[in-house]
């Protein structure tokens, strides 16, 4: 007998990085299944025009995932206006790539206080209240550059790596609680963040809505590992037992090993701009300015 799928009508989901890309998407397709969301952007007007788009209950709210205070703020207005958090789609990250010794210390701090300690603020401030509520469900977005390291983006595959290991470990220690966790693993996605990178063989360039997709289902028939496309969970199952050596081989036949290396430089260009640019006083900026936004994912 198949199983029936959770509806999602009702619930309550928060999703960081909102407004735009992956989340926006996001957004949409769990408003279409009913659900009431809450959509938090660094940019809080681009957040509540996302908001009004969605046609539903669905709320726009100011977020900078890199301070404790502003996450907490965000999901008590959340539980407020719309009631217990069901569910945290942590969403919200950026990719400045190149070589290694060339990144500043001040774009690899900024990765590692958004990719991580954003996501890490994220299920510390909601596991407690879905733990006592004995449910739950918790939906951090890594990449499959999580599972493998790829030259030119050296310090965000760290860090995507880190939100994989994070959600294990958490997940391990959630598991008689009723609190779940998933977390997402996409290629190259077709938004600003993705812009100017290479196709490889065999794994086709993804659109936002895939990922949506992708992650509605993981709610309504949880799983940990979300692999988008599907297919790459059998490459990685058939590569993984291999000898270094021949996975390097296949991954430079597959240009795996190209696609952060040996990007277009002109189409990435007012990314990487924004994505690396310090605030005054040379300290990294926190996500972005609201005029210039660069919260974005796969």
């Amino acid at each position: 007998m198949a199983k029936e799928p959770r509806s999602l009508g009702g619930k309550v989901v928060a999703i960081t990085g909102g407004a735009r890309g992956i989340g926006k998407a996001t957004a949409e397709a769990l408003a279409r299944e009913g659900a009431k969301v809450a959509i938090g952007d660094l940019d809080k007007a681009l957040a509540e025009e996302t908001a009004a788009g969605l046609g539903t209950e669905a709320i726009g709210l100011e977020l900078d995932v890199t301070r404790r205070d502003s996450f907490a703020n965000f999901l008590d207005q959340v539980s407020e206006r719309l009631g217990p958090l069901d569910v945290l789609v942590n969403n919200a990250g950026i990719m400045p790539i190149g070589p290694f010794t060339e990144e500043t210390d001040a774009t690899a701090q900024r990765m590692i206080d958004i990719n991580l300690h954003g996501v890490i603020y994220g299920m510390k401030l909601a596991i407690p209240g879905m733990r006592q509520r004995g449910s739950g469900h918790l939906v951090n977005i890594a990449s499959q550059a999580g599972k493998v390291g790829l030259p030119g983006g050296a310090t965000y595959c760290a860090t995507k790596h880190a939100v994989v290991g994070l959600s294990e470990a958490v997940s391990a220690e959630l598991s008689a609680s009723g609190v779940e966790i998933s977390v997402v693993m996409p290629a190259v996605v077709n938004t600003e963040l993705g812009s100017g990178l290479p196709d490889t063989r065999g794994v086709k360039k993804l659109e936002p809505e895939q990922v949506a997709e992708a992650i509605v289902g993981a709610l309504q028939f949880p799983k940990f590992d979300v692999w988008v496309p599907a297919s790459s969970a059998v490459i990685d199952k058939l590569i993984h037992p291999l000898p270094r050596r021949a996975r390097e081989v296949i991954a430079r036949f597959m240009k795996a090993d190209q696609v952060l290396a040996a990007p277009d430089r002109a189409q990435r260009g007012a990314y990487e701009d924004r994505a690396a640019r310090p605030v005054s006083g040379g300290e990294p900026e926190t996500e972005a300015t609201a005029e210039e936004p660069v919260e974005q994912v796969k």
